[in-house]
């Protein structure tokens, strides 16, 4: 006999990152499976250290980490997860990142700026990333940035199902906080069964970030609740400057869906003093105690999440859990 042939034994093994471990037990409970302990600590000097502290070889690793605030240092983080896992022979390495970190700085809008969204794609590619998983995508082109499959997952089902329950027999237009988003609306307009959209327009100074003038609202608004979608709420300017121009044009309320909750100083102010009676998010970021607000409802995304590892684990279709539309 010339060869030995070996029973074919597939592991998987969860890992977790700090920025939001939670999440990460979280996924386990639904997998059953509990994410692998490991030491992590920091040097005197900021120095990440990391080492898992069982045998990764062979396995088909996935490391969950939420880039958060402080987002440079979880991001080095994990480019340091994955070197230990490629240096301890895991077979497969999968980043599960349910916010894509600098997902924003995805072109150059002008000349002798980075495009930083696909510089993580390399970074994550070079430390030994096989695959990316990730939630709601600022834009999609970003899949095309890493050497690699990339899994795009949506929340959308997620947030309209719990939008159907608490609004349900109400008159509802679906409301793009900028042009940049109707292609969404679009699809939370079919996916809530062909309500009316509009849209705001608005300028944005390229020189001063997070900076947005609102002008006005074009679609049918007047007597109807208004639901904003987007991907991130960040320092909340833009919502809440959507929310007084509806309101101005006669919306008789106003609520948000957006997959990912920064909330970078002030949003928690703005939102507290806006006009928006509920934010609803998911837990893709860790909410911070003193930024839960009442009107903040935070939906888990870890049941997603685990199904979509499951069948990248299984060599099955990720594509099947959105209907095949994704």
């Amino acid at each position: 006999m010339g060869s030995i042939v070996a029973e074919n034994r597939k592991s998987l093994m969860l890992f977790t990152g700090r920025g939001f471990p939670e999440l990460a037990d979280e996924i386990g409970q639904v997998l059953g499976v509990a994410p692998t302990p490991s030491d992590s600590y920091e040097f005197a000097n900021g120095e990440i250290f990391v080492r898992f502290k069982e045998s990764v070889r062979g396995s088909d690793a996935f490391v969950v980490q939420s880039v958060t605030e402080g987002v440079n240092r979880w991001v080095m983080e994990t480019l340091i997860m994955v070197d230990a896992l490629k240096r301890g022979s895991a077979k497969r390495i999968t980043v599960v990142l349910p916010f894509y970190p600098y997902s924003r700085q995805d072109k150059k809008h002008r000349g002798r700026e980075p495009i930083s969204a696909r510089l993580v794609a390399d970074l994550l590619k070079t430390a030994g990333a096989n695959r990316i998983l990730t939630v709601d995508l600022h834009t999609a082109q970003i899949q095309g940035f890493f050497d690699g499959p990339v899994d795009h997952l949506f929340a959308m089902d997620i947030l309209a199902e719990y939008v159907e329950r608490k609004f349900a027999g109400r008159p509802m237009t679906v409301v793009a906080p900028d042009s940049g988003r109707v292609r969404v609306a679009e699809r939370w307009t079919d996916r809530l069964g062909g309500c009316p959209l509009a849209f705001i327009h608005k300028t944005r100074d390229p020189m001063k970030p997070n900076q947005v003038v609102a002008n006005r609202v074009v679609g049918d608004v007047e007597g109807r609740v208004c639901l904003i979608v987007d991907d991130m709420i960040d320092t909340g300017g833009t919502i809440a400057k959507a929310a007084d121009i509806l309101f101005d044009e006669g919306a008789a309320d106003v609520i948000v869906a957006s997959t990912h909750a920064l909330l970078s100083d002030p949003a928690t102010e703005r939102l507290k003093n806006s006009r928006i009676s509920e934010l609803v998010v998911t837990n893709t970021l860790p909410l911070a105690p003193e930024k839960q607000l009442d009107k903040i409802t935070v939906l888990s995304i870890a049941p997603l999440l685990a199904r979509a590892i499951r069948e990248v684990f299984d060599d099955g279709s990720v594509t099947t859990l959105f209907g095949g539309l994704s």
